[in-house]
């Protein structure tokens, strides 16, 4: 771990870094012993009193229990998301969706009604509140971690959160280069970081590249529904099936037990993070519950918890395009790798020793408390990074932009892509890079256009163009388009922002924010024809087949006429009427590429002979 040279001199001002987390956030500062955190764990946990008055924090949590509709916790995973988006969410979480909310996602507390921002800033206040006490002056600046999967829409949402708070959020960080920060491990010149994240409600893995100075996240996996919280269900419900058997009565509705029999299972689980064995003691009115769980017992009760936290660590590595051998640095973060298991199943799978030497439920916030030190010019040796202060893409079909680097990302940055070809016999491609918020391209600045030759002709869809950004620390824009069958290569430098003032940016954004529904729709339509596009074109070559002819008249005519109809909406401002009209010409044609299929699978069989043993 590497030493930090810190330089405060005569400033008394003060930027925090928070993590702003799923089940519990952290404020942390920087100052000359190093990042450290100011106030205790803050429950992510907000409440509405019967008087109107909004908490947040631990005392927010006690009320989970006895006022749960006017209560709310895990807010983060709604942020930036609309109602189609949570359906999933609704069913784990008692969430109540207030009415209004077809553009805007707002939750009913008690008399009030608020946004997953307003609700994460109430958290943010409280966390604010806590750093001013400690640090006996303002607090107006800070720094955010985000998870790495957070797209521009949830990091906007998390910007609005501080904003709301009194916040002027100076960065968002992802939070597994926040906690690589916290390790020093920005120090090195390059290699591989993988980042362990097995917090109390979620879980993440993140492989991150380091190549001088630049955290590039080349891949990210988890399940946003496995947690520390699943280890306690799980003793929970051993105990409750003890108690009925032992006390002849079932105490999972009465919800003061619920919340004592929760607590001492905690316990019991903390204790086993460095113990040989734990006693889970309920003491309940005038009776006592108690059971001894020992190391190995534990071990083979959460053995199905941890490996599934593996699967994604592979398909992470898999994706990431690296095996685990190659991995230089593995981070541990999240209260449950104190786990001994848990610790053991990484080394494991990465066959190298975790970094566990920082307290894993802080790591994150520390390496936010770095990131600030480096805003405020508090670190000598660490480079003051900048951000892009506009969206940058390329152009694909149907004349829509698709975002590689977002709009505030820290600079240098990289993002990586992969496209494919739309026409059949495709040699060429035209890579056209264009900056801006809005989702069509006719609505964003144009930067380059170079052309990607070369690429042998094949089948739509089946060609590999791997597209990169990279934006060094002069803020240079580096467009790369690979071939990755052919290996073809071809590359174009640019200044995103050259020839635009501050107030030409800001207008950019307002824009897009007063644009945004009607560039959402427009959006869907176009996405929607593009699909048409494919289908119909699918389709039409599929008429050609020998095996069409198969098909009955009345079949034939269904396909024709579901073609025609969904012709006639195509030009039509509709999305959802033009999908209709696809899947319906994807009923119709079942049966013809069933038989096409079988007659290829059949072709493929000629000549193949089955030895008798």
């Amino acid at each position: 771990m590497s030493t930090l040279q810190i330089d405060f001199g005569q400033s008394k001002s003060h930027i925090v870094g928070i993590d702003l987390g799923t089940t519990n956030s952290l404020v942390s500062v920087l100052d000359l012993t190093g990042p450290r955190i100011l106030s205790g764990i803050v429950p992510s946990v907000v409440s509405v009193l019967p008087t109107g008055e909004v908490i947040a924090g631990a005392e927010a949590r006690e009320r989970l229990v006895t006022n749960p509709e006017s209560t709310v916790y895990s807010a983060k995973r709604l942020m930036g998301r609309g109602v189609a988006d949570i359906q999933d969410e609704l069913k784990l979480f008692p969430f109540h969706i207030a009415p209004g909310s077809e553009t805007v996602l707002k939750l009913q507390l008690g008399d009030k009604i608020m946004t997953p921002p307003e609700i994460a800033a109430h958290v943010l206040r409280k966390l604010k509140l806590d750093a001013e006490e400690v640090l006996g002056g303002p607090v107006d600046q800070a720094v955010i971690t985000v998870p790495a999967y957070f797209n521009d829409a949830q990091r906007q949402a998390t910007k609005d959160a501080g904003r709301i708070a009194g916040l002027e959020v100076l960065r968002l960080v992802n939070e597994p280069t926040a906690a690589a920060l916290a390790y020093g491990l920005d120090k090195r010149n390059q290699g591989l970081i993988a980042v362990y994240d097995f917090g109390g409600g979620t879980f993440d893995i993140s492989i991150l590249r380091l190549h001088d100075g630049i955290f590039e996240v080349l891949a990210t996996n988890g399940d946003t529904h496995l947690g520390g919280d699943d280890i306690d269900n799980l003793l929970l419900q051993i105990a409750l099936e003890d108690i009925q058997s032992e006390w002849g009565e079932d105490i999972s509705g009465k919800q003061d037990a619920i919340q004592l029999l929760r607590r001492a299972v905690i316990l019991a689980k903390e204790a086993l993070s460095f113990a040989p064995a734990a006693t889970i003691d309920l003491q309940y009115g005038d009776r006592v519950y108690q059971r001894e769980i020992n190391l190995e017992i534990f071990n083979r009760l959460i053995e199905p918890i941890v490996e599934r936290t593996l699967a994604p660590c592979r398909s992470c590595i898999a994706d990431a395009g690296v095996s685990a051998e190659q991995i230089d640095e593995v981070v541990m973060v999240g209260g449950s790798t104190r786990i001994p298991l848990v610790r053991s199943a990484v080394e494991r799978l990465f066959k190298k020793r975790p970094h566990t030497e920082l307290n894993p439920d802080e790591v994150v916030a520390l390496g936010a408390a770095v990131q600030a030190g480096i805003l405020g010019g508090h670190v000598d040796d660490a480079l003051l990074l900048d951000v892009t202060p506009l969206s940058l893409g390329i152009e694909t079909m149907g004349g829509l932009v698709s975002k590689l680097i977002h709009r505030n990302s820290t600079i240098p940055a990289s993002e990586t892509e992969l496209f494919t070809t739309g026409v059949d016999g495709q040699t060429n491609v035209l890579i056209h890079v264009v900056q801006g918020e809005r989702e069509l391209v006719k609505d964003c600045r144009s930067l380059a256009r170079f052309d990607l030759k070369g690429i042998p002709p094949m089948p739509a869809g089946m060609a590999r163009i791997q597209v990169r950004f990279l934006i060094d620390a002069n803020g240079i824009l580096s467009v790369t388009a690979k071939d990755l069958r052919a290996g073809t290569e071809q590359t174009v430098e640019v200044k995103p922002s050259y020839g635009l003032n501050d107030e030409q940016v800001e207008a950019m954004i307002l824009e897009s924010y007063d644009k945004a529904e009607e560039d959402l729709k427009e959006r869907q339509v176009r996405e929607a024809r593009v699909e048409a596009d494919a289908v119909v074109g699918a389709t039409n070559k599929a008429r050609e087949d020998a095996a069409f002819n198969c098909l009955s008249q009345e079949e034939r005519d269904a396909i024709d006429r579901a073609i025609n109809e969904l012709m006639v909406v195509y030009h039509g401002d509709d999305h959802l009427l033009i999908r209709a009209k696809i899947e319906q010409i994807d009923e119709v044609t079942q049966k013809l590429a069933e038989i096409i299929m079988n007659v290829a699978v059949g072709k493929a069989l000629e000549g193949t002979h089955i030895d008798a043993n």
